[in-house]
């Protein structure tokens, strides 16, 4: 792997003390010629454990965004390194050591029900009791864009605040783009697969925010090597909560940065189905138009009651990306059908709309 491609915050960040903490990840690989995604989505909470609700859970968003759930209830089966990305959960083992890494051999035997990752190797199974949906895998990724200008140190995506415990949750970009080559199984029908698009993000802290939306791609018709991702959210920062919005775009090994302190920045987004963003700095300006006819699929959230629905999602959505610069000149101009799109939070009975100048 290459340093370049590792990001600030890849650790887990519990303090060995907080019982009140969650922390999150996601990784998705997109197989273009299927039109179909695969999101995994791993969490662990009150990882002190004692608690009704302390424990881990598996999300699946699988094909034709079927979803699949399998909770993790004994939290000192969880491990997670606080150096890098590495963590692991057993459900169901007769090993009688500590959770660690596994060679995949060992893993694939001695592993009934679990999973573990880390920033190249993801490896798992499941069974979801309540619909009788399984899911097993097996991939590797080779990174290609962390978050940043690719030769270059990487960023934290949330910015310097992000190392201070005063912004809640806690977001990185950890993988904005990596190609993954393995196979996964759902519900007995094996998809294999070479160079697929892959993505990981997470976040962490003590609650999640009050209210946000999400856009994210990196599978594009005629462009292989873009990739974004934006967000607008209203976060808890100390005893306050702020609005805060962002747009990052690797193309060519170049980094696109556009956030509300310093760009003019707007948003319109409906309470589902259409999702407008535009940007504007002195060199650039981004515009993004998502949308969708999928119903979208519901997913769960760490809260003060435990995991709980509070986010919708599809992997489905379409997307139309362009980038100008100031002369007029047209740096990207892509479409996809295959874009990530997320609401999530509360309200949203009507649009949310907003200008930062």
């Amino acid at each position: 792997m290459n340093d370049r491609t590792i990001t600030p915050h890849a650790g887990y960040h519990w303090n060995n003390k907080d019982p009140r903490f969650f922390e999150g990840w996601y990784f998705r690989v997109t197989l273009p010629i299927e039109k179909q995604s695969f999101a995994f989505m791993y969490s662990i909470e009150d990882p002190i454990g004692g608690e009704s609700i302390s424990g881990g859970a598996v999300q699946i968003l699988g094909i034709n965004e079927q979803y699949i759930c399998r909770s993790m209830p004994k939290v000192n089966q969880f491990w997670a390194s606080g150096l890098r990305l590495e963590l692991a959960h057993w459900r169901k083992t007769d090993l009688k050591i500590r959770p660690q890494l596994l060679q995949p051999p060992i893993f694939a035997r001695d592993i009934q029900e679990g999973y573990q990752a880390t920033s190249t190797l993801h490896q798992g199974y499941i069974r979801d009791l309540g619909t009788g949906k399984d899911c097993r895998w097996y991939y590797e990724v080779k990174p290609i864009y962390g978050w940043g200008n690719p030769n270059l140190p990487q960023k934290a995506t949330a910015g310097w605040l992000s190392y201070l415990p005063i912004a809640d949750p806690g977001w990185q970009v950890l993988t904005a783009h990596g190609l993954a080559y393995g196979w996964i199984e759902w519900n007995n029908q094996r998809y294999e697969f070479l160079d697929a698009p892959f993505y990981a993000e997470k976040n962490w802290g003590h609650s999640f925010p009050e209210k946000w939306f999400w856009i994210n791609c990196n599978s594009f018709s005629e462009q292989s090597d873009l990739t974004l991702t934006a967000v607008g959210t209203n976060r808890k920062v100390l005893w306050w909560t702020e609005l805060v919005g962002l747009i990052g775009i690797h193309y060519q090994a170049q980094f696109y940065a556009f956030g509300v302190f310093d760009s003019q920045f707007s948003w319109r987004v409906q309470p589902w189905g259409q999702w407008e963003m535009q940007a504007r700095n002195e060199y650039y300006t981004v515009k993004l138009l998502g949308t969708t006819q999928e119903t979208g699929t519901w997913l769960r959230i760490p809260t003060e009651n435990g995991l709980q629905f509070g986010c919708r999602d599809t992997t489905k959505g379409k997307l139309i990306l362009e980038l100008i610069d100031n002369t007029g000149k047209i740096i990207i101009n892509a479409k996809t059908d295959l874009c990530g799109l997320e609401i999530g939070g509360n309200p949203w009975d009507e649009e949310w709309e907003k200008e930062f100048r």
